[in-house]
């Protein structure tokens, strides 16, 4: 019947419908266009989307926008307010969006009686945690923004879900997602653009920090494997990493965007802000062994392929 992606505007619901439809899936797309970043790249994103597609602008935190969609059999809900220092400053986003919104997906997966629910978490649950890699059985009680409180929610309902109702669940924790047509609220849109203009960039904690980059062609592809692994059990719900399995210190990162831009950065130190991790980290051994599924992209890759795009698209 199809396939609902929620966020099919956002970053990556917009990279899953694409490969949805080249696949020969139809697609019903939902998302509300909001003003979190340009609505401008979010439109020509949507451009993109040809084919058996459908979109709805509506927000999902709605039921009644919910049960007026077409008909689908599967979802992919990835729509959420992103952004862990958003959440410092606008908790009753994420209240909406991420906790009624995730609601309102369970029980639309109820009501229509859905094959699979794939769903974005996020490495931020991991929080603080001390050990590396991060792995799916570590404890996430302790978050250290709203962003990752709300994230970890999800999954807990969606757990409850499995189980009081049998709807087969599968939860992704991405780790620092990027590449061609991301956001602008992260560092390689943020650090590509100010090495370009001649602008300083910020390093927090000294640029002593370390991320789990994942490309973008690499988490799509996790998602579709999910897809087409539905669990089953009496509590038919499980979660999964999609990392790229290197922790990379930001210098490098910086260092990687110099390269590919042919300039120099200018850097300004600052403090680590509130919310933030030193590190992470993805154990991806569970996704490898029950996925079939591990990146194949690399920083060196992956970042000068952002860099190539992104000027392509704002002309600098």
């Amino acid at each position: 019947m199809g396939v609902l992606v929620t966020g099919v505007a956002g970053f990556i619901g917009a990279a899953v419908g694409r490969a949805l439809l080249d696949r020969g899936e139809s697609v019903v797309g939902i998302d509300n266009l909001n003003a979190y970043y340009p609505v401008s790249l979010k439109r020509d994103r949507l451009a993109r989307l040809t084919g058996n597609f459908a979109f709805v602008e509506g927000d999902f935190a709605e039921m009644a926008t919910l049960d007026a969609l077409p008909a689908f059999d599967r979802i992919v809900h990835v729509g959420a307010q992103a952004g862990v220092r958003h959440s410092l400053d606008h908790p009753q986003d994420y209240v909406r969006s991420n906790l009624s919104g995730h609601l309102n997906i369970l029980e639309l997966a109820r009501a229509r009686g859905v094959a699979h629910l794939v769903y974005a978490s996020s490495s931020s649950v991991y929080g603080g945690n001390a050990k590396l890699p991060f792995a799916v059985g570590d404890t996430v009680d302790h978050p250290v923004s709203l962003y990752a409180a709300t994230k970890r929610a999800d999954e807990l309902m969606s757990d409850a879900y499995a189980h009081l109702f049998g709807i087969p669940q599968t939860g992704l924790r991405f780790f620092t997602v990027y590449g061609p047509w991301g956001r602008p609220d992260m560092a390689p849109w943020l650090f590509t653009e100010a090495v370009l203009r001649g602008h300083p960039i910020r390093l927090f904690n000294g640029g002593k920090m370390k991320r789990d980059f994942t490309y973008i062609d690499d988490i799509v592809a996790g998602v579709l494997a999910a897809l087409e692994r539905p669990p089953e059990g009496t509590r038919p719900h499980f979660i999964y990493n999609l990392g790229n399995d290197r922790a990379e210190e930001l210098t490098r990162f910086v260092e990687v965007i110099e390269a590919a831009t042919g300039k120099r950065a200018i850097v300004e130190h600052a403090p680590l802000p509130p919310g933030d991790v030193i590190a992470t980290h993805a154990d991806i051994d569970r996704t490898r062994d029950n996925l079939e599924w591990w990146p194949k992209t690399t920083l060196d890759e992956g970042l000068p392929a952002f860099v190539e795009w992104f000027r392509g698209y704002t002309g600098l």
